[in-house]
């Protein structure tokens, strides 16, 4: 292979490697997901990441399908999509088996999900995302149950509720608004994506009455919108979350959600920071979504929270956990002639549930602590002829320099007590 044919160390454009760093991060995130939802009696589930094409059109909207899909013809002439997003995939997996289930259901996943789209700040080609849904629950009880977890996900990421804000409108407002108005009904998907955009787009409403093609009725839209404060549902929405801790929650009818399943209450999370003041994630109710499947409507309502804008919220509040290495302690070989004891002893204190690595490079002793150091490993022990014969090993504590001699069976107790 010549020079000018080495493949390149880049990745895709718009995913991300991870390296041991940041997928310390990635694992902190997901298992504040994992354990918040699992407090809330949510049971977890997966499904590959191919889906036929078809489970996609007319269900999240033909922009997505069209334009932000990874889409293929796969061996045996099936199109085959590369999920864009999780809920079509619950819908479907729900719909398979419901009458096996046990409703209400509770269940969440953290899937990888793509989309075809420009990579900016907030949003990839590829990205991880917690969806937490109730299915089988009508009413305000599952709407307030499935914020109240989004908060709580939040809350256990370290964020203050200063921190955010929850955004909350219904899709009966304006479908409400659409019929008063008399909007015809084939536009009435493509002037909700839109407004979903509205904060992004310079010439809203330009394009907003050109969809609409009338500048009288476009205005008396958004008038009517703008008019619209509350419900009595979203009042009692309120009430609901403020009985489960829940304090900011606000109104706001601008909140639609781009996607043409949802029937009832949405929702967005907004980063309250000046330096990244932006939705988060969101979610909210769909209950029609299942009947496409051929079966009877069930109720279910949830949301999606991706891991990228949840890290750029951790990193705008300064809420980023500090590195700290799987590995517990390293062994430090002085000679190879002490190297098969090193391996032995190893091997113990894996037993004893410490993770341990072994200095296989024959470099110096120091050389090897500096490695060590350098990978953020707390604790070191040198293993050479000496300690082979005696049985009794110096610990070191790297970040506070402090040493201590132990036997083999005392290290474990040690190390546990040192770390916490």
């Amino acid at each position: 292979m010549t020079k000018r044919d080495k493949l390149s160390t880049e990745s895709y454009k718009g995913v991300r490697d991870f390296y041991p760093e940041d997928q310390f991060i990635l694992r902190y995130i997901f298992e504040h997901m994992e354990r918040v939802c699992e407090l809330f009696g949510y049971e977890e589930y997966g499904a590959s990441v191919l889906e036929p094409s078809e489970l996609y059109r007319g269900k999240t909207s033909e922009e997505i399908v069209n334009e932000q899909t990874y889409t293929f013809t796969d061996r045996g002439k099936r199109e085959v999509t590369l999920r864009p997003e999780m809920t079509p995939t619950f819908a479907r997996m729900i719909a398979g088996k419901s009458r096996d289930i046990p409703f209400p259901a509770r269940w969440y996943s953290i899937a990888n999900v793509f989309r075809y789209e420009r990579p900016q700040r907030g949003r990839l080609r590829e990205h991880w995302q917690l969806n937490a849904d109730i299915v089988g629950a009508e009413g305000v009880e599952a709407d307030a149950e499935i914020i109240a977890l989004a908060h709580a996900v939040m809350r256990s990421l370290g964020a203050d509720e200063r921190n955010f804000e929850i955004r909350v409108s219904d899709r009966r407002i304006l479908n409400s608004i659409f019929d008063s108005v008399g909007i015809d009904a084939e536009i009435r998907a493509p002037v909700t994506r839109l407004l979903d955009s509205r904060e992004k787009n310079a010439d809203f409403k330009k394009h907003l009455s050109a969809l609409i093609k009338d500048e009288k009725k476009s205005e008396e839209f958004l008038d009517s919108l703008e008019r619209t404060t509350s419900t009595a549902y979203l009042e009692e929405l309120r009430t609901q979350l403020e009985h489960m801790g829940v304090h900011n929650m606000i109104v706001d009818t601008k909140i639609t959600r781009g996607f043409d399943y949802y029937t009832g209450m949405v929702f967005e999370v907004f980063d309250t920071d000046e330096n990244n003041r932006r939705s988060i994630f969101g979610g909210g109710r769909y209950d029609n979504l299942l009947s496409l499947f051929g079966g009877e409507s069930i109720p279910a309502v949830g949301f999606g929270m991706g891991d990228v804008t949840a890290r750029d919220f951790l990193e705008t509040h300064n809420l980023l956990p500090a590195y700290t290495p799987a590995t517990e302690l390293m062994l430090c070989v002085v000679d190879n002639s002490a190297l098969p004891h090193a391996i032995h002893l190893a091997q113990d204190l894996r037993r004893d549930d410490v993770t341990v690595a072994v200095n296989f490079s024959g470099k110096r002793i120091g050389d090897q602590i500096r490695q060590a150091d350098k990978m953020k490993i707390p604790f070191v022990i040198a293993v050479g002829p000496a300690e082979r014969e005696s049985g009794r090993y110096m610990i070191k504590n790297l970040s506070t320099g402090s040493e201590l001699t132990l036997p083999s069976d005392r290290i474990a107790e040690h190390l546990f007590s040192a770390l916490g």
